[in-house]
C-alpha cells in the first residue's frame, strides 16, 4: 500500500502538462495546450490539456483525468503501479511493506511479463560485462562495430550465453514462472523431455522499449556464421508485444522529435545506436519490417514531419517505398535520402560527425513524390507501357494526399518531370479519390447496418428496454454543481450557510431522489461523506479518484467545453458567459441555476410518472388514477411555475 502523504507529494510533482508532454507534442491554446490524443486515432487535435485544472480531456474519445488516470490509460497500468511510474519519473521514494508469496502470485500477468522482462535485461547486461565470453564476444563486437561504452549503457545491450539453458535455468532458480518465459519467447519447451532451452543462446542483445521506456521484446544477432541460422532472431509477439505497434529507439529520441520537429526513420537497431552516438538522436528504426499504421501514428504524435533513409540497395528501396504510401494517406510530410553506394546510417554515423551528417540530410534529401518519381522513371526508361504504369503509380500516390494545395504542388512537379499534361493528372488523381470516398461510404453504410441489426438483436434478447439511464443529463447536470462547486455558499440559513452540496442532497433526499446511473450514484454517496468538512476540494477530490470512469466524468465536468444543458445555454446570453466569474454575477448565476438543475430533475421524474399514469388510464380507468393522474399533472404545473419564479417544489 503506497501511504495518503506519499501519494499527495506524486500529485503535487506530476504535473500534467509535463506528464503527457512525454508521449503528446503539445501546443499553447490560451491557457489550455492542445494536441492529437494518444488514445485514438485523428488527424484534428481534440486532446485538451488545462494545467490550472491539472487535468487532461479528449473531445473526440471522451477520455479525461488527472496525470495519474493518464499513465493508467496509456501504460495500461493499475492505479497503485501508475503511482509507482510517477514516483520513479520524480525521484519520490516509495516505502511500502514486501509483498508476500500470495501477493506476488495475484500480480496481473502483464505486470509479470514485465517483471521476468526486467530480470532478462539484467542477466543480459551483466553477462556482458561480467564473463568472460560475453567480454571477449558480445564486448568485443559492440567495440568493434565503434559502440562505445556510455551508448552499450543508455541502449542496455547485453549478451546471452552460448549455453544451451543459462538463462532459463537461472530464471526458474529465481523464482520466474517457466509458463511466463515461454510466453515472452525467452525460452522454448522441447517436445521430447518438456525441459526449456534459451531462444538467444550465442546472441548478442538488443532490448526492445516501449514509449515509456519499459522492455517489451529482445532482438538477438548471432555472431558466428551460419546460413541455416537467422542473423537476427526477434521475440514473439505476446500480450506486452506487438511488433507493429513499436518503433526501436522511439523512447529515447521522442525529445529530440519534438525538439527538431522531425523524425527521421531507418531500418536497423545498429544504424539508430550509431546515429544517437554521433549525436543525431531524432532517429528511431521500423526494425526490418514495412510501415505500418500504428508505428506512423506513434510517430505523428511528436511530428507530422519524417525522413526516411535508405542505403543504396536499389531492390530494398522499390521494396519498401510501396509502403510509404501510408505515410502519405496519414498526413505526413515525407523526404527521403539516399547514401551513397555502399553506405548504411550505421557506417556513415560511424565515418562522420554529427554536424556533417546533418548537413548531408538537409542538402540531399528531397521530397517523396519527387524521389519515387525519378525512381521508377528511370526503371521506365522509354518503354511507353512501363511510363504509364509509372504515371498510373504516381496517380496514386498522390491521391492520398489530402491537403489539395500540397497535391497541387506535387502534381506541377510530377507534370515536368514527366512531360504529361498537369489535366490528366488531376483527372485522374480526382476519379481516384471519388472512388475512394464511395468505397469508404459503402464500407460505412454496411458497417453501421451490421451495427444495427446486431442492436436490435441484442435488445431484443438481453436488453428489453434500454441501455441508455433516463435520467443521465439530469443526474449529470447536478453533478457538474457538486464536482466544481460543492462548497461555495448558496445562501444563509439561520446562522448557518447552506453550500451547495448541502443544498443539492437536502432537496435530493427530501424527495428520496436516487441516481440511476451507478457511477453518478458512487460520486453522490462520496460527496455525502465529505459534506461537513469545510477543507473539502470537490474538484481535486473528483478528478484524483482512483477509479478511472469517475475521474474521466470528472474532467468532462470540469472542462469549460462541458456546457450540455440547455440550462446554461438558454438562461445566461454569451456576455453573461464572459462576464461569468465577476463575483456578483456569478453568485446570481448560481443560486439560480442550482434551483433550476434539481428541479429539472424533479420535472423528469414527474413527466415519467405522468406518462405512466396515462398508460394506467388507457387500460384500466379507475377514480383513483384519475385522481393520481390529475395530482402528477398539478404538480407539473407547479415545478413548471416554479422553474420561471426560482421557488422550490417537494414531490414525494
Amino acid at each position: 500500500m503506497i501511504d495518503q502523504q506519499t501519494i499527495a507529494k506524486i500529485m503535487d510533482a506530476a504535473q500534467i502538462v509535463d506528464v503527457v508532454s512525454d508521449f503528446v507534442t503539445l501546443k499553447k491554446r490560451g491557457v489550455n495546450y492542445l494536441g492529437l490524443c494518444p488514445f485514438h486515432n485523428e488527424k484534428t487535435p481534440s486532446f485538451t490539456v488545462s494545467p490550472a485544472k491539472g487535468i487532461f480531456k479528449c473531445f473526440g474519445c471522451g477520455k479525461g483525468g488527472n496525470s495519474v488516470h493518464f499513465i493508467m490509460e496509456h501504460e495500461q497500468l493499475s492505479y497503485a503501479d501508475a503511482l509507482r511510474f510517477l514516483a520513479k519519473k520524480y525521484h519520490i521514494e516509495i516505502i511500502e511493506k514486501e509483498q508476500t508469496d500470495e501477493e506476488k502470485l495475484a500480480q496481473s500477468e502483464r505486470e509479470s511479463l514485465f517483471a521476468v522482462n526486467d530480470y532478462a535485461v539484467k542477466y543480459f547486461i551483466d553477462n556482458l560485462n561480467d564473463t568472460r565470453d560475453g567480454q571477449a564476444i558480445g564486448l568485443s563486437y559492440f567495440r568493434e562495430r565503434g559502440f562505445k561504452d556510455e551508448i552499450i549503457k543508455k541502449f542496455q545491450l547485453g549478451y546471452s550465453l552460448n549455453e544451451f539453458s543459462a538463462f532459463s535455468d537461472k530464471a526458474i532458480k529465481n523464482g520466474y514462472n517457466a509458463e511466463l518465459l515461454e510466453k515472452l519467447g525467452l525460452s522454448i519447451r522441447r517436445e521430447n523431455d518438456n525441459s526449456l532451452f534459451d531462444r538467444f543462446r550465442g546472441r548478442v542483445m538488443f532490448p526492445v522499449h516501449s514509449i515509456s521506456g519499459k522492455v517489451v521484446a529482445f532482438g538477438g544477432r548471432i555472431l558466428k556464421k551460419d546460413e541455416k541460422t537467422a542473423k537476427y532472431l526477434n521475440s514473439p509477439e505476446s500480450s506486452i508485444y506487438h511488433k507493429s505497434n513499436e518503433l526501436y529507439g522511439l523512447y529515447f529520441a521522442k525529445q529530440f522529435i519534438v525538439k527538431h520537429d522531425r523524425c527521421i526513420l531507418v531500418e536497423g537497431y545498429a544504424d539508430v545506436i550509431s546515429m544517437h552516438q554521433a549525436g543525431i538522436e531524432n532517429v528511431v528504426a521500423s526494425s526490418g519490417t514495412s510501415l505500418t499504421l500504428p508505428q506512423i501514428r506513434l510517430i505523428r504524435r511528436f511530428t507530422p514531419n519524417i525522413t526516411v533513409i535508405y542505403d543504396g540497395d536499389a531492390a530494398g528501396i522499390k521494396a519498401s517505398i510501396r509502403g510509404i504510401d501510408l505515410l502519405l494517406e496519414e498526413g505526413m510530410n515525407i523526404k527521403v535520402l539516399l547514401l551513397p553506394d555502399g553506405q548504411d546510417p550505421d557506417n556513415y554515423a560511424q565515418t562522420h560527425n554529427a554536424s556533417d551528417f546533418i548537413e548531408f540530410i538537409k542538402t540531399h534529401q528531397v521530397d517523396f513524390i519527387h524521389f519515387k518519381t525519378n525512381l521508377l522513371l528511370e526503371e521506365a526508361g522509354k518503354d511507353p507501357i512501363k511510363k504509364a504504369e509509372l504515371i498510373g503509380d504516381l496517380v496514386k500516390s498522390m491521391s492520398l494526399i489530402s491537403d489539395s494545395i500540397i497535391r497541387s504542388v506535387y502534381v506541377k512537379e510530377c507534370a515536368d518531370l514527366l512531360e504529361v499534361d498537369e489535366k490528366i493528372l488531376h483527372n485522374a488523381i480526382n476519379k481516384l479519390r471519388r472512388k475512394y470516398r464511395e468505397d469508404k461510404q459503402k464500407a460505412d453504410f454496411v458497417t453501421t447496418n451490421n451495427a444495427a441489426e446486431k442492436t436490435e438483436v441484442e435488445i431484443k434478447v438481453d436488453l428489453p428496454r434500454t441501455t441508455v439511464m433516463p435520467y443521465d443529463a439530469e443526474e449529470k447536470n447536478i453533478l457538474y454543481f457538486l464536482v466544481r462547486y460543492a462548497g461555495e455558499v448558496l445562501y444563509e440559513k439561520t446562522e448557518n450557510e447552506i453550500t451547495v452540496a448541502k443544498y443539492i442532497v437536502e432537496e435530493l433526499d427530501c424527495d428520496h431522489i436516487i441516481f440511476q446511473n451507478p457511477l453518478h450514484a458512487l460520486m453522490l454517496e462520496e460527496m455525502r461523506k465529505h459534506i461537513d468538512d469545510k477543507s473539502f476540494n470537490s474538484s481535486v477530490f473528483y478528478t484524483n479518484y482512483p477509479n478511472c470512469d469517475v475521474s474521466s466524468l470528472a474532467a468532462d465536468l470540469m472542462t469549460d467545453k462541458y456546457m450540455e444543458s440547455k440550462i446554461f445555454l438558454k438562461h445566461i446570453s454569451d456576455e453573461k458567459k464572459r462576464e461569468l466569474y465577476k463575483q456578483q454575477e456569478f453568485e446570481e448565476w448560481l443560486s439560480r441555476s442550482v434551483p433550476r438543475v434539481i428541479l429539472e430533475m424533479k420535472n423528469k421524474l414527474v413527466l415519467e410518472q405522468l406518462k405512466e399514469a396515462r398508460e394506467r388510464l388507457k387500460s384500466n380507468f379507475t377514480p383513483e388514477a384519475m385522481k393520481k393522474y390529475a395530482q402528477l399533472d398539478a404538480l407539473k404545473n407547479e415545478i413548471s411555475n416554479a422553474k420561471e419564479l426560482g421557488e422550490r417544489v417537494v414531490i414525494k
